[in-house]
């Protein structure tokens, strides 16, 4: 069955992921499909005001997993 991925609604290629998460080319396809859509306006800032985020997080993480 050949699925018109650019058709189907996000829920319905979110099913259809869910269903093919064995075939690497199909859920591949339908994930790109389903990552174009993505809004940029939507995304979400960190929740904290750092001066480098991404370094400072990871040294956060770093010290928590190295708790225990």
């Amino acid at each position: 069955m050949t699925s018109d991925l650019s058709q189907m609604t996000n829920t319905e290629l979110k099913q259809y992921i869910s269903e093919h998460r064995n075939d690497e080319a199909a859920f591949r396809a339908a994930l790109e499909v389903l990552m174009s859509r993505r809004n940029p306006a939507n995304l979400q800032p960190y929740p904290f005001d750092l001066a480098n985020p991404e370094s400072e997080v990871e040294a956060i993480l770093k010290a928590k997993f190295n708790q225990d």
